[in-house]
């Protein structure tokens, strides 16, 4: 079977959580030449983006250039959907960067959405942004990207896809979506993976990642005690009066990037 999407693996080795970046934490895929080749051939006159701002469906000519960043006004363009004995598990995730709940339709893309929270410059997430009508090889279809964010750097639009996995039409998709972007002056990767052991560092930080009181003064302690030498978290936490308080605070501040840990390491 022929694979149209290639995924580059993340760098191995250490991951400092206070450096890392998304392009650190995610193994992107590259769309293979022959399909970005087909899709580069059709012209972008007839491709449109379709938005749902404050309830009114608003269609965007993409060779108009007038292409707006997602907004707290841009609402999903697709239901999400629950029901018994469904195959993929969609919900709600909450995001730290906006204050409010996003949808994903997989784990998959509930781990980037917390990647997204993670990684600094992030204002603003939308799932489902928009739907992409578009023509290629004569052929008429559209594409709904699963998040669009927008990031200190630019927008970045994404499609969530574990392993690379992808049929011919839906590889088709993502270099339609890809084109689109690079048109819009935005950015489009399709993930594929993960950093070794970072998801599962993030998924533990994560829970700690409100605001916290600390009338025990542990934030100071913890900080102070980590700037003598390397520590383990575990060994950090025993040190204080405390210890089970104590964790909570490290992974806060490790969320906050108060607090450095290696990634790569258990």
């Amino acid at each position: 079977m022929e694979s149209w999407l290639r995924v580059e693996p993340a760098a191995p080795g250490a991951l400092w959580s206070h450096t890392a970046g998304l392009r650190d934490l995610v193994a992107p895929c590259v769309i293979s030449r022959e399909i970005e080749e087909e899709v580069g051939a059709s012209s972008l006159r007839s491709w449109t983006l379709r938005w749902s701002v404050d309830g009114t469906d608003v269609v965007v000519p993409l060779a108009a250039h007038v292409l707006g960043p997602p907004s707290s006004a841009t609402a999903p363009v697709r239901r999400f959907s629950w029901r018994a004995g469904q195959r993929h598990r969609p919900g709600l995730g909450y995001s730290t960067s906006t204050g409010r709940l996003h949808g994903f339709e997989s784990l998959a893309e509930r781990r980037f959405l917390l990647v997204l929270d993670f990684v600094p410059g992030t204002r603003e997430v939308l799932s489902q942004p928009f739907t992409l009508p578009f023509t290629t090889a004569g052929r008429r279809m559209e594409h709904v990207p699963d998040f669009a964010a927008l990031l200190d750097d630019g927008v970045l639009v994404a499609d969530v896809r574990p392993g690379g996995r992808g049929e011919r039409t839906e590889v088709v998709k993502f270099a339609a979506t890809a084109r689109a972007a690079q048109a819009a002056g935005w950015t489009y990767m399709v993930v594929a993976d993960w950093h070794p052991r970072a998801v599962d560092a993030l998924e533990a930080s994560a829970r700690c990642r409100r605001v916290l009181q600390d009338p025990l003064g542990l934030q100071g302690q913890l900080l102070a005690a980590a700037s003598a030498r390397p520590i383990s978290l575990r060994s950090l936490a025993a040190r204080m009066e405390a210890p089970t308080v104590a964790r909570t605070h490290l992974l806060h501040l490790v969320w906050h990037r108060r607090l450095a840990v290696d990634f790569s390491h258990r």
